[in-house]
C-alpha cells in the first residue's frame, strides 16, 4: 500500500518480522506488488537487521565488520575455552566448574532483551551493596550483594572477551544495533534518513531491546506502524513483553488503533469458543483501550464445530477419539491419513499413539 497507493520509495521501507519465514514470504508479496527490480525494500527479522547495521558501521563502533556471530553450542564452547579467565568463585563451584555455564549465558542474553548494559547491571550491584546497611536480614542482603556482584563482573568480563575475540552472539546483533543508534548520531541520522516508514509484525513478541530500538530508529518521523495482539503473547520465557504496548502508547499517544477483527480462518463458533475461554485473562488490551477484539469469522457449518469431553483416565481420553476417527472415516468415507491428534507433548501422546493401533483404526493417523 506503501509503495502503490502513497507512492513511497520502497528504499525508505523498514518492514521486520521474528522469523526467516515470515520475512521471505513478505518480500514476495511486496515483490508481485511492484516493478521488476525495483523492490529493495528491507524486509527483515529484528536480528537480521540489527546485523546488517552492526556490520555496515563496524569502523563507527572500532569492532571488525568480519565478526562470527556464535550459535547456542558455541556460545557454550567458548564459555568453557574461557572459564578461568572470568572472575568467578561461587558460580564456579570446585566440583562441577561448568556446571552453572548455560544458565550465565541465559542470564546475559536476557540482560541484553532487557537493555541492560554490563555498567548498567555493576550499577545494580553496587546499589545492592549500599543497601545492606545493619539489619534484622543483612546476612541475606550481604550475600545477594555478593552474588549479583560477581554476576556483574562476569557479565563485562564476557563481553570484554567477546570483544577481544571477534564474535558476537545472538542478543548482540540487536544491542549493539541500538547502541549505536544511541552514541552515533551521525550513523544513526543515517538510517533515520533512509528509513522513513517502518512497520513491524507479532509486536507482542517484541523485548525490551527491540522496541528501544524502533524508536530510536523512528525518533525523527515517527512513521511506525505495529500489528500485534496481546492474547497471542507466548514468548515471555525469551523476553517478549507485553509491557511493550503500554510502552508504545505512552511514547506515541497520538497513534491510531485498528482492531483487525475479520478471520478468513475458522468458523464462528470455533471463535466463540475461544473468545469465552481469552476473555477471562487478565489485563487485555480490550479493556485498556476500550475496543472490541470479538472474531467475526465464516458462517457456522451446522456440524458440531468444538466438543468438551471429560474423561476419568487418559486411556478412556485415547479409546474414544480412536473410536470418534473411526467413525468418521466410516461416515464420511474419508482416509485415516486426513486425521490428526494434537497432544501437549511426547508423553502425553503414547496413548493415543496405542489407541489408533486397533483393528478398526490402522495407521498412519498422525499424532
Amino acid at each position: 500500500w506503501l509503495i502503490r497507493a502513497d507512492h513511497v520509495s520502497p528504499y525508505a521501507i523498514l518492514a521486520v518480522t521474528f522469523t526467516e519465514k515470515a520475512a521471505a514470504q513478505m518480500q514476495e508479496r511486496v515483490d508481485l506488488n511492484t516493478p521488476l527490480g525495483l523492490n529493495d525494500a528491507a524486509i527483515k527479522t529484528f536480528h537480521g537487521f540489527g546485523d546488517e547495521v552492526f556490520r555496515e558501521f563496524a569502523l563507527e563502533l572500532g569492532r571488525s565488520g568480519e565478526l562470527r556471530v556464535l550459535s547456542a553450542a558455541e556460545q557454550v564452547i567458548f564459555l568453557h575455552k574461557h572459564l578461568y579467565e572470568l572472575p568467578l568463585k561461587r558460580y564456579r563451584p570446585a566440583g562441577d566448574p561448568l556446571r552453572y555455564v548455560r544458565a550465565l549465558l541465559g542470564l546475559f542474553g536476557r540482560a541484553r532483551d532487557e537493555d541492560v548494559s554490563p555498567q548498567a547491571y555493576a550499577a545494580y550491584a553496587a546499589q545492592l551493596r549500599a543497601e545492606v546497611g545493619v539489619q534484622i536480614d543483612t546476612d541475606v542482603r550481604k550475600d545477594t550483594a555478593d552474588a549479583q556482584e560477581e554476576l556483574a563482573a562476569v557479565y563485562a568480563a564476557y563481553t570484554k572477551l567477546k570483544q577481544e575475540n571477534d564474535v558476537i552472539d545472538f542478543a548482540d546483533q540487536v544491542s549493539l544495533c541500538l547502541g549505536l543508534l544511541r552514541d552515533h548520531p551521525a550513523a544513526a541520522q543515517r538510517l533515520q534518513r533512509r528509513f522513513k516508514y517502518v512497520v513491524v509484525d507479532e509486536f507482542q513478541d517484541t523485548n525490551a531491546a527491540q522496541f528501544e530500538l524502533l524508536r530510536e530508529l523512528v525518533a525523527p518521523h515517527r512513521n511506525l506502524t505495529v500489528v500485534g495482539d496481546d492474547d497471542q503473547s507466548i514468548f515471555a520465557w525469551r523476553g517478549a513483553t507485553l509491557g511493550n504496548f503500554a510502552s508504545f502508547r505512552e511514547a506515541f499517544p497520538d497513534a491510531t488503533v485498528v482492531t483487525l477483527v475479520e478471520n478468513r480462518r475458522s468458523t464462528q463458533g470455533i471463535l466463540d469458543a475461544a473468545y469465552s475461554l481469552i476473555s477471562k485473562n487478565p489485563d487485555r488490551l480490550e479493556h485498556t483501550l476500550g475496543v472490541d477484539k470479538h472474531l467475526r469469522g465464516r458462517a457456522p457449518s451446522g456440524d458440531v464445530e468444538v466438543d468438551h469431553l471429560q474423561f476419568a483416565h487418559s486411556a478412556d481420553e485415547a479409546e474414544d477419539v480412536a473410536d470418534r476417527i473411526a467413525r468418521e472415516a466410516l461416515s464420511r468415507q474419508r482416509r485415516y491419513g486426513d486425521f490428526a491428534i494434537l497432544a501437549r507433548n511426547n508423553g502425553d501422546a503414547t496413548a493415543f499413539l496405542n489407541a489408533p493401533a486397533r483393528p478398526q483404526v490402522p495407521l498412519p493417523c498422525s499424532v
